[in-house]
């Protein structure tokens, strides 16, 4: 399956005229925010190659990441720990999306949303699609965005908190991230919410 513009497409016949596509990547992971992306294509403008961003190379990503900064409205926003903690994963990703459909430059005036749950708050038309990012460019676009720019958050944190290998786990349960809490200890960076650190507690 390679996404296309079908979706925006259908959108735009309804009258809408700025459709986001809007992704977040890190609910799973033990430690990091989570991180949101909407993006805005131009229909004239879409580079080439856009894919859900696990299926793309560090290189593809990276490749298409300048690429779509260059032609799109591009809005990034996160939800930190405490966050998650206090409000649950899922309200806290839709928080983040929030956020990042609040950051474009200009409001977008319909949504696709990646997943089968608009954020509660949310005011704005919109449609959910399942495996969004697989489907829908705008979305991939925005799992893209996400994805490098929550990269860069761990690996920045893991300069600072070096031995839990985050450059490569992402804060992600590897094996060798749960070795390293049980030597090392929870940071301030870890979800105390989430089982594995909720028993360590």
């Amino acid at each position: 399956m390679i996404p296309d513009f079908e979706f925006e497409r259908a959108a735009m016949a309804q009258g809408f005229t700025r459709i986001a596509g809007v992704d977040e990547v890190g609910r799973g992971p033990l430690a990091g925010p989570v991180t949101a992306a909407a993006v805005v294509l131009d229909p004239s403008c879409i580079p080439e190659g856009l894919n859900d961003s696990k299926k793309l190379s560090k290189r593809a990503r990276e490749r298409l990441y300048d690429e779509i900064m260059q032609v799109a409205d591009v809005s990034i926003a996160h939800a930190s720990v405490e966050e998650i903690d206090e409000i649950n994963i899922l309200r806290a990703s839709h928080l983040a999306m929030m956020r990042a459909l609040a950051g474009l430059k200009v409001p977008a005036d319909f949504a696709l949303i990646d997943g089968n749950m608009l954020p509660r708050d949310l005011t704005l038309p919109a449609q959910t699609i399942i495996k969004g990012d697989a489907r829908s460019q705008s979305i991939s676009a925005a799992s893209i965005m996400a994805k490098i720019c929550r990269d860069c958050v761990m690996l920045s944190l893991a300069q600072q908190h070096p031995g839990y290998g985050w450059e490569t786990n992402m804060g992600y349960g590897s094996k060798s991230h749960i070795l390293a809490l049980q030597k090392l200890g929870i940071t301030p960076h870890h979800r105390r919410s989430f089982k594995p650190i909720h028993n360590m507690l």
